[in-house]
């Protein structure tokens, strides 16, 4: 339990100082949000800073800081350490400053931030890596929770052959196709506090539970630091930060700053909004590699469980048959309350490219239909081929970590080109990690080039350093052309 609660430490203590660290570059002011100068009715709607904050935790936090720690925690006690040391480095840096990014220009959706900081090169690849990757968190967070749901809350078997399992898929598409139509504060912002309830009583439960239920938890050692459940061939690094995206660094998130910074009501927000978001994510991670790693100490699940089955071992464990069906449910939010608002940011993306209003509704029926059919597809898909989902994961997770990349790349051009001199490292340097990170993992991946690890390392290194030049080139020369860096610029 030391390990574990060192880590704790380092996520509360690490948060504070560095979120803190964070806001002093960005200097929060007192200008106009776009929920003001831009609202629609629709998306740019201002809303209160608590309502923001627990829509933003519940549109980051899906299956990915639960299903992923449980995972990772095959790796050992190190993912204690790591984790903590991520986010606060990493994903909630990460958030934060995509967040202000998208409130100094007018809400700008990312790939709209990719265009105008980069090039148009950049901005064609990135565009068709986030559009795959909001249809397949779409996609993803319809399956997960809908199987926790057939198998944990109803009984049912969850098989492809089973109606009861397409209902329940059903259920949840319908629920994304009116959170992606309806404007924010009619759907999302009424029913969201709701989830916000369930989902803190499940995380405050099984985190209790850790401790009145006394379980074993492996420290770090030399002995245990490779992984309690070794498997050959799986490595460290690069696939734990693949594996345990949600709770370190997560590139979706970035792509969800811009709904809330178009209700924000001001800048001096953002820390709460963003970055401690985040930081709880990360405990709510750490939460679940615990229990993980507690159940398996305790004989009641092992390394070939799968991880819905311990999520519903962990929570009736802890909690009870009563308490544990609410844990449940508090995890099938998460995902529910990622997809729709990934398939909302999906149509809002579009509808910014193809500059078409979004307040008419046959113009948001005309964007968001075709999404749902790919959606629909890759999900009957993913469910009625073999090892389907597991494949559908794998690029999930991958593509996920991806776009972190790009989020990175332009937080530290826009930090060159605004003159700072030591505060692009902040950006910088995970940026460059993520960028070996992913490439050397596509590189070596089945589900990419299958290259030797060796090999892959070698190529991952070279584009991290290419990544890095390059960036920092970019931000030089804006910097250089005095290019306007923000907009919307208007004192309250």
């Amino acid at each position: 339990m030391t390990t574990f609660i060192i880590g704790l430490a380092l996520l509360l203590v690490g948060s504070v100082l560095y979120g803190k660290a964070c806001e002093n570059v960005i200097k929060p002011d007192d200008r106009k949000t776009p929920a003001f100068v831009k609202n629609d009715g629709v998306d740019f709607v201002p809303m209160k800073t608590w309502k923001n904050s627990l829509i933003n935790l519940l549109n980051i936090a899906g299956t990915g800081p639960i299903l992923g720690p449980i995972q990772g925690i095959l790796f050992g006690p190190i993912a204690f350490i790591l984790i903590p040391i991520g986010n606060v480095l990493g994903g909630a840096m990460h958030d934060y400053f995509s967040g202000m990014l998208s409130l100094r220009n007018g809400g700008m959706q990312m790939p709209d931030l990719v265009r105008k900081y980069t090039n148009g090169a950049v901005f064609n690849i990135y565009n068709v890596l986030v559009c795959l990757l909001m249809l397949l968190v779409g996609t993803v967070f319809i399956y997960t929770p809908g199987d926790i749901a057939a198998k944990q809350v109803f009984g049912f078997s969850g098989s492809p052959n089973d109606v009861s399992t397409w209902v329940i898929y059903a259920v949840i598409f319908v629920y994304y196709i009116v959170a992606t139509m309806f404007p924010i504060d009619k759907v999302i912002g009424r029913i969201y506090p709701i989830f916000g309830a369930i989902l803190l009583f499940s995380a405050l439960g099984i985190f209790i539970g850790l401790f009145l239920k006394g379980y074993q938890l492996a420290e770090l050692s030399p002995a245990n630091w490779r992984g309690i459940y070794p498997v050959e061939g799986v490595n460290l690094i690069p696939v734990f930060f693949i594996t345990v995206a949600c709770g370190i660094v997560s590139g979706f998130h970035s792509t969800q700053t811009a709904i809330i910074a178009r209700s924000m009501t001001s800048e001096r927000q953002g820390r709460l909004t963003f970055y401690n978001m985040m930081a709880l994510e990360g405990f709510i991670a750490m939460i679940w590699a615990a229990a993980a790693m507690g159940v398996m100490a305790a004989g009641l699940a092992d390394a070939k469980t799968s991880p819905n089955d311990v999520v519903g071992i962990v929570a009736r464990d802890m909690l009870g048959p009563v308490g544990g069906l609410l844990a449940i449910i508090g995890v099938i939010v998460l995902p529910v309350t990622s997809g729709d608002t990934a398939l909302r940011s999906l149509r809002l993306m579009i509808a910014d490219f193809i500059h078409l209003d979004q307040r008419p509704v046959k113009n948001r029926l005309s964007i968001s239909m075709p999404i749902f059919v790919l959606v629909a597809g890759i999900l009957i898909w993913a469910k009625l081929s073999p090892g389907g989902f597991t494949v559908l994961w794998r690029y999930f997770a991958w593509s996920n970590q991806t776009i972190a990349v790009f989020a990175f790349a332009i937080i530290t051009i826009y930090l060159l080109g605004k003159g700072h001199k030591a505060a692009p490292f902040m950006s910088l340097l995970p940026g460059a990690w993520y960028a070996f990170i992913t490439f050397s993992y596509i590189c070596n991946a089945k589900i990419g080039l299958n290259l030797p690890m060796n090999v892959a390392y070698g190529l991952g290194v070279a584009f991290a350093v290419i990544y890095s030049i390059l960036i920092y080139r970019q931000g030089l020369k804006l910097h250089a052309g005095k290019t306007p860096l923000e907009s919307e610029a208007v004192s309250a």
